[in-house]
């Protein structure tokens, strides 16, 4: 992901809100959001070169999404993907905090990223550059590819859109367009992130239209105090069109057992 918007504790009907864009490569082979056949107990997209996931959900209530940090300096080739890391988190039987640590004993294997997970009690962060990992207290959050909260021009519009489609009942629709928002950053308030002004440019928007790359697709997860989760997600075309949506329905399973 390159752009998530998150609600914890901050709704009184929806513990947890999350909403986000997926940039990538348009040439990258992906699929939707879907039960994963070799991880039955797993629902998200997944990246088909690597095999790994950018956002999941688990059947027991686990949330996972991951953005890579923006620093074209540290590039290293070679590297394992960033998508497992995703993956292991939702595997994980460990809470929250335990997991990201033991995920950050290992995280200067890969490039830089920032690691968000929710066991269902506790929403927690890791950020690779630097090492932090912190439990998040209440509130609506926003995260691109820097730091939690850093105060780019999309995450800052974004997330007050965001707070104003949580208003009563949450308006999918008000969120969505939020998220398809093509506008640029001023030249003035673009992040200086060691890409071309360019591309600082092409990158600055919500929803990403630049050569060869772009905003692929657009999540909205809504866990219920009823327990009950939905999890949608519309697939863009490389001309920024809406190629598929899908929409999940679950409940979430009991404890040793299944939904």
């Amino acid at each position: 992901m390159c752009l998530i918007l998150l609600a914890w504790q901050a709704h009184p009907d929806y513990p947890l809100i999350v909403a986000g864009n997926r940039d990538e490569f348009l040439a990258r082979p992906a699929s939707p959001a879907h039960w994963w056949p070799d991880a039955p107990d797993l629902l998200a997209g997944r990246d088909l070169e690597a095999g790994g996931t950018w956002m999941g959900l688990s059947r027991g209530g686990r949330f996972a999404a991951l953005t890579n940090y923006r620093d074209p300096s540290q590039h290293r080739p070679g590297l394992p993907s960033r998508g497992q890391l995703v993956r292991n988190a939702l595997e994980s039987d460990t809470g929250t905090l335990t997991t990201l640590e033991a995920i950050a004993s290992d995280s200067a294997r890969y490039a830089g990223f920032n690691l968000l997970l929710c066991d269902g009690r506790e929403l927690g962060i890791h950020e690779s550059v630097g090492g932090a990992v912190r439990v998040l207290e209440p509130g609506v959050y926003g995260l691109s590819n820097h730091l939690l909260d850093t105060p780019w021009p999309k995450v800052k519009r974004s997330r007050e859109r965001f707070i104003a489609a949580l208003q009563g009942e949450p308006n999918a629709d008000a969120i969505l367009a939020a998220l398809r928002d093509p506008t640029p950053a001023a030249d003035g308030h673009l992040p200086a992130t060691g890409v071309s002004l360019e591309w600082e440019r092409h990158l600055s928007p919500a929803f990403i239209r630049a050569p060869g790359y772009g905003t692929r697709c657009t999540s909205l997860i809504l866990f219920h105090r009823d327990s009950h989760v939905r999890f949608r997600e519309w697939t863009w075309r490389d001309d920024g069109e809406l190629a598929s949506e899908v929409d999940h329905r679950y409940h979430l399973a009991a404890p040793g057992g299944k939904s």
